[in-house]
């Protein structure tokens, strides 16, 4: 019988790819404020400036590709099917091109956008978005498919029924240390799953995680994949 496994993704795995971090050393908020391309004011205040930042991230994706570590989770997707699941609090693309298709962007999509009209449509963009642009289904206005700070990110409601389901929770490239991704372990293992965590960094002590790989994901994923059972 295939095990049932949610994984959770951060921004270490896409980091081997060569892009920037959120928060780490040379990371996205060292050239903008947060307050200026990343919350709902910054949408109303200036649209533009928002939309601008995210075209941006978006017209730089294609320099980067899939590294290992996303193509061994691809693999491992293949082999499990519908007892797999991936979750990345990463905005960009890798996943996807490397080949997996059971992707939950918990933070948002680089390449969808949103309506704003009140009717949640999110439909695939790889354009420049702008002023002017409207959504496909209702001729709204749109935004960015992304999780401004302050906002609730997407699929909770699937990812607690997927980890109160799963048989193991695996972390990778992510400290799990901010919520509510960080609550993902513990809720987990509170049904009786077995937790893993691959980092470059370990903490001190943390008492949801039951084995600790540590290395860099194009390195320790590849190998974790294939011993998994």
């Amino acid at each position: 019988m295939k095990k049932r496994l949610v994984v959770l993704t951060g921004a270490g795995i896409s980091a081997e790819s060569g892009l920037r971090t959120f928060r780490g050393n040379d990371g996205m908020w060292e050239h903008e404020n947060i307050e200026d391309v990343c919350t709902p004011d910054a949408l109303r205040r200036d649209p533009k400036r928002v939309k601008d930042f995210y075209n941006f991230l978006r017209k730089g994706l294609p320099n980067h590709q899939p590294n290992a570590a996303h193509l061994a989770l691809a693999e491992l997707e293949e082999r499990l099917g519908d007892e797999f699941l991936l979750v990345t609090q990463n905005v960009d693309d890798l996943h996807e091109r490397a080949g997996s298709k059971r992707v939950l962007h918990m933070h948002g999509d680089l390449m969808k956008l949103r309506c704003t009209g009140g009717g949640e449509h999110e439909f695939p963009f790889t354009g420049e978005e702008t002023l002017e642009t409207k959504c496909p289904v209702c001729g709204a206005k749109t935004r960015p498919d992304i999780v401004f700070f302050g906002e609730v990110p997407l699929y909770m409601d699937q990812i607690q029924d997927a980890l109160r389901e799963c048989d193991e929770f695996v972390y990778i490239g992510t400290s799990s240390v901010v919520y509510p991704a960080a609550g993902f372990k513990s809720f987990a293992k509170s049904f009786g799953a077995k937790v893993t965590c691959l980092n470059l960094e370990i903490p001190d002590h943390d008492p949801y995680t039951d084995v600790f790989v540590q290395g860099k994901a194009t390195e320790v994923v590849p190998k974790w994949t294939k011993e998994f059972k």
